[in-house]
């Protein structure tokens, strides 16, 4: 049933480096990496990431500051600490050796279902699989498979897996060129608004396609979400070459990362309790000339005003509301926000 699938996922996509030179620990590293970011983006940034650290000992030693910076590029800095957690865990409990038992890794922090089951269905080549978004549609759409996309839909899939109502063709000898295989099909071929039938290896398989439902699946459950625009007052302060700054907190977007002095000028939620009102008493008419760039964060649709301040005048208008440093520009090892990099290097260079 399976051997055009795998045929064509071999043919064009074993190149990926982490299917080239396979190990748990490489399992561990990419399938994190891999959660909620492009494939290419991934193949951009894992080799310098694994140059920094080679082993899972290295990592475990690491700090979260230093993870952090060699995450750079990948966004979603949660997903680091994720791994740096069941790296130190892996190590102390484990010896570092790494389980390949589903139950007793989803035990470790910073591993879930999914990467329990990358793990032992990928990594380990055991009878397991692997449901990520792209699984969990081509799944869906292959068995037809009418439920809410998201957590019902996946433990769906489970259930009907572990009870051997469907993929029963999943084995030992092919759960990992399996996972993989319906991977690429769902990042390549079977997407969420665009699904490639006529080129997909498993049409004529696919009870979805045979129904004319193919659209209509996953089922979507449709979510208002409030969006909110908001106004940021960015303050550059210079001195001998270094840069304030502050410290994200763990109760803070991009926590751990460090970010000029910023403020809110104007926002419509009300309840945003993200960064301090911006106590100089500008309004977006007074700073119209000004630098500005967009950008976005969740719900938020930002426009960030820039203002360079010298030492003496931020000490003057603005009070000490954060503990406030000077750091390097040094891009590489800061662990600086992207919109911090952005307007220090477009802007204030």
């Amino acid at each position: 049933m399976y051997k055009k699938l795998l045929y064509w996922s071999k043919d064009q996509h074993s190149h990926l480096p982490w299917r080239e030179n396979r190990s748990l620990y490489l399992t561990l590293v990419s399938e994190i990496m891999l959660q909620q970011t492009t494939v290419q983006t991934v193949v951009n940034h894992i080799d310098k990431f694994l140059k920094k650290y080679p082993t899972l000992k290295s990592l475990a030693k690491s700090s979260e500051e230093e993870v952090c910076i060699a995450w750079k590029g990948l966004g979603y800095y949660r997903r680091a600490r994720n791994l740096l957690n069941a790296a130190k865990e892996i190590q102390e409990k484990f010896d570092g050796v790494i389980p390949t038992d589903v139950e007793t890794l989803k035990k470790i922090k910073g591993i879930g279902d999914y990467t329990a089951n990358a793990i032992v269905g990928i990594g380990a080549g055991k009878k397991a699989l692997a449901v990520d978004a792209n699984l969990e549609r081509v799944i869906a759409r292959l068995f037809a498979i009418e439920v809410v996309k998201g957590p019902k839909l996946q433990k769906e899939i489970y259930k009907q897996f572990h009870e051997g109502k469907i993929l029963k063709e999943l084995t030992n000898k092919n759960s990992r060129e399996l996972n993989e295989a319906f991977m690429d099909l769902g990042r390549v071929l079977c997407q969420s608004r665009k699904a490639e039938c006529l080129l997909c290896p498993m049409k004529k398989s696919c009870q979805s396609l045979k129904l004319g439902i193919v659209d209509k699946i996953p089922k979507i459950e449709a979510k208002k979400i409030d969006k909110h625009e908001l106004d940021l007052l960015r303050v550059v302060v210079k001195s001998k070459g270094k840069v304030l700054g502050y410290t994200k907190t763990s109760k803070e977007w991009l926590s751990g990362q460090i970010e000029v002095p910023t403020f809110i000028l104007k926002s419509s939620d009300e309840n945003l309790s993200q960064y301090p009102t911006s106590p100089i008493k500008l309004s977006v008419k007074d700073l119209r000339g000004k630098v500005q760039f967009k950008s976005s964060i969740t719900k938020y649709k930002i426009t960030n005003y820039i203002i360079e301040l010298d030492k003496e005048e931020f000490e003057k208008n603005i009070s000490n509301v954060r503990n406030y440093k000077f750091f390097k520009r040094d891009f590489e090892n800061i662990n600086f926000t992207t919109t911090t990099m952005k307007l220090l290097k477009n802007y204030f260079k």
